[in-house]
């Protein structure tokens, strides 16, 4: 008996079997991009997506002999959702959360729903990433499109259902539409009122785990899997990411290193909604069931992937030829103590806690001596910084982190790693397998069909850890010194720089 978990992205699909173990088995990746049919939109491609989706998960199942799937599970990107029809028709493209359409409605539902209304429902402030300013968009533009579809589902609702689903959203995805009753588990009749959308267009809202169906024969066949394969309900990916390094208690946090950074901290009880509002603290349901979770990010990888493409680009080439990772290279430059180049991350809007929309990236302190490594380390630095202020805010609503589990391409640098501990000030736990959305939605599958009696035991027992990264004191004080600092900069520059600020203090 083995579990398959499917982690579908913005620009790729991880298919992976497991055995109840924990062992990785087999896995395929298969790649595709969004596109760009005018300036500001960004969309999926959704048939060829789902071929993508189709390929991976047949490579990864044909990979694996005598130990057949029993059941999977998916992982997926948040707010992005796929019209469909009752009898499994695609019906168009599937609009991406950074996609400028719908942004002319924000205005209207900040009237109606101004922030001390609409958290304390969703767990989460207005902006046009989510979902509902999303379909407001296709009520009105595509008429014939919104009309004909039958329901709109986020894509591990999506996958599951072509699978042979019952259409359904997890509580942690359905959270990602702003238009999800955090209390009562439910679509909201007064979000739905306020955004004249339809709730019989949105599919049944269920807990991670439960049981939607089983494989089609047909399609089980097309991927090299039984035909009674379980399909159980996954997750938003950074819970499943959670699940698949063991942050299920409260008072862990899961640490993603790619092209987001992004912290997850997880709460026993919902925060008190005032206070986490008044601090730009989102709030949203784990995976596991009666458990929270809020989101701390930037891209901060994204910046390390700009100084690698602005700095080190031709190195970059000739490392790929040979089949090579130019940042091998690039983080062995870094110099053994903090740097002296202070960056602001703002390259890209900012998370929480003011969520920055219109600000743009700084780097200061440089000097005709600054050399390339001192410049990444700054970078590292800014980003971690970024994040050290909302980790700060936490005890203000009674919440804590205690230890990190970090995951994601970035977490195999161990002086990435190492700086995020020594920064942050608490232990860094490395897992063996670090792309963990693929192996939360496992675990997921594994609790929904009684392999395990909970996620959180399927997550014991699946999850194995690697190395500890423990805070150096010395070093610790070193950095804090940079980020009194930093906490300077943005006060004093903000004028000079372009800024707007929907920040829900400021609404």
């Amino acid at each position: 008996m083995s579990l398959l978990g499917i982690d579908a992205g913005t620009t790729g699909c991880k298919a992976a079997v497991f055995s109840v173990e924990g062992a990785p088995l087999a896995s395929a990746y298969a790649e595709y991009d969004y596109g760009s049919p005018q300036p500001g939109w960004a969309e999926l491609d959704t048939e060829r997506v789902w071929r993508a989706v189709k390929g991976a998960v047949a490579r990864a199942a044909g990979s694996v002999r005598g130990d057949p799937v029993s059941a999977l599970a998916v992982s997926s990107m948040g707010e992005a959702m796929v019209p469909v029809t009752r009898d499994r028709r695609i019906l168009g493209p599937s609009i991406l959360n950074f996609d400028s359409r719908g942004a002319e409605y924000l205005r209207e539902l900040r009237e109606k729903l101004p922030p001390e209304r609409l958290y304390p429902i969703n767990g989460n402030t207005l902006g046009n990433q989510y979902g509902l300013t999303k379909l407001m968009w296709l009520r009105d533009h595509r008429p014939e499109l919104y009309e004909r579809a039958d329901l709109f589902l986020n894509w591990a609702g999506f996958i599951a259902f072509m699978l042979g689903a019952e259409p359904a959203v997890d509580y942690s995805l359905a959270n990602r539409s702003l238009l999800f009753d955090l209390s009562a588990s439910d679509w909201s009749g007064e979000l739905l009122q306020a955004s004249g959308l339809d709730r019989q267009k949105l599919p049944r809202p269920v807990p991670s785990g439960e049981v939607l169906g089983r494989l089609d024969a047909r399609v089980a066949a097309e991927l090299s899997l039984g035909p009674g394969t379980a399909i159980v309900a996954g997750a938003h990916d950074q819970c499943a990411n959670c699940v698949g390094c063991g942050v299920t208690r409260e008072g862990q946090a899961m640490f993603g290193m790619g092209t987001y950074l992004c912290i997850v901290p997880v709460f026993g009880r919902r925060p008190e909604p005032v206070r986490m509002l008044e601090l730009g603290l989102n709030t949203e349901h784990h995976a596991v069931p009666g458990r929270f979770v809020s989101f701390l990010y930037n891209m901060g990888g994204a910046i390390v992937k700009w100084f690698r493409d602005t700095f080190a680009a031709e190195e970059h080439r000739q490392a790929a030829a040979r089949g090579e990772e130019v940042y091998d290279r690039l983080f062995a430059e870094l110099p053994e103590g903090a740097s002296d180049v202070l960056v602001l991350p703002h390259f890209s809007p900012m998370g929480p806690p003011d969520f920055i929309e219109n600000s743009s990236g700084v780097l200061a302190g440089l000097t005709l001596q600054t050399r390339r490594g001192e410049l990444l380390k700054g970078i590292l630095q800014g980003a971690l910084f970024a994040l050290k202020e909302c980790v700060d805010l936490l005890p203000r609503a009674g919440l804590k982190v205690s230890s990190y589990r970090v995951v994601g391409g970035g977490s195999r640098s161990e002086a990435w790693v190492q700086l995020g501990a020594d920064i942050l000030g608490q232990p860094f736990v490395r897992p063996k397998v670090l792309e963990a959305g693929a192996l939360g939605a496992a675990v997921i599958a594994g609790a929904g069909t009684g392999v395990f009696s909970s996620i959180e035991e399927g997550s014991r027992c699946m999850v194995s850890l690697a190395r500890s990264f423990e805070p150096d004191p010395r070093r610790g004080a070193e950095y804090a010194e940079r980020y009194a600092r930093y906490l300077r900069l943005w006060p004093l520059l903000k004028d000079c720089l372009l800024y707007t600020s929907p920040s829900p203090r400021d609404s």
